[in-house]
């Protein structure tokens, strides 16, 4: 077993192990890591507990210390800075031509690297622009290719629900979802009404799969006929999570939720 700590670099950002290096660290205490991009400024997320071996990328780096209040004036002044370069990067996109949209930008903690994040609907050869951000900001540069989905990540908005996005506030990785996920619920499959703004199928499609995939319970289809203590009716939804079924009563047409428990499908007559 092995000693670590999780730690996260931004909002809903994944989160990496590290060695806490006998320093006494809990949640919420800010760090200065060393991470393969460079020395990083992040937030402990999980405090000390052991793990497995296995279940760790070696070699596991240390926590090199605490972050100062002086650390901190570091971490505003880089994105000041990053606001500034992302000025000039996008004066030196328009002098290429290149069709790329920049999305972002970020200096590392002690400024060894400055990463421009940008879409493009294909490969971009953007060699002639390193050149001339390296000229202006005499540091490394690493340009990024994201994806629609990190795109919504980073930029953030509001959802079909009303509520900040779900990958921008707490959602740490992306997911695989698939539309069988939206079947399974009874959505509409209009692609308008289950998309989010990255134009991807929405994240929260899976958040009641697994209890939809575990459930037990066998439910009738929509349109079936079935019996009720209120009489025979038509199904016209299914409500897994709450083992519940809405029917139509036959008789006189009213709409009337029932356990799934006490409706019995009416079997076909030969």
């Amino acid at each position: 077993m092995v000693t670590v700590v999780g730690v996260r670099f931004k909002k809903a950002g994944k989160v990496y192990y590290f060695n806490p290096g006998g320093l006494d660290l809990a949640v919420g205490d800010k760090v200065i890591v060393e991470t393969s991009r460079g020395v990083e400024y992040g937030e402990v997320m999980t405090g000390p507990k052991d793990v497995k071996e296995e279940d760790i990328i070696t070699p596991l780096k240390d926590v090199m210390r605490k972050a100062t209040p002086e650390d901190e004036v570091v971490v505003k002044e880089n994105r000041q800075k990053a606001l500034e370069a992302e000025k000039i990067a996008i004066e030196k996109i328009q002098k290429h031509k290149l069709e790329m949209k920049l999305i972002d930008v970020e200096y590392t903690f002690d400024r060894s690297k400055l990463i421009f994040y940008f879409t493009a609907d294909g490969r971009v050869d953007f060699r002639e622009l390193v050149k001339d951000l390296a000229a202006v900001f005499r540091t490394r540069i690493e340009l990024r290719q994201i994806g629609v989905r990190d795109e919504a990540k980073m930029l953030g908005g509001i959802g079909p629900c009303g509520r900040c996005i779900c990958c921008s506030t707490f959602l740490g990785e992306f997911d695989p979802v698939s539309i069988k996920m939206a079947k399974q619920q009874n959505l509409s499959l209009n692609p308008v009404k289950i998309s989010g703004l990255c134009g991807r199928l929405m994240c929260c499609l899976r958040f009641e799969s697994d209890s939809y995939d575990d459930s037990t319970v066998k439910y009738p289809d929509i349109g079936d006929k079935v019996v009720t203590p209120a009489g025979e009716g038509t199904v016209v939804a299914v409500y897994k999570p709450k083992e519940t079924i809405s029917v139509q009563i036959d008789e006189n047409k009213d709409v009337l939720e029932f356990p799934v428990e006490e409706v019995d499908e009416v079997e076909e007559q030969p």
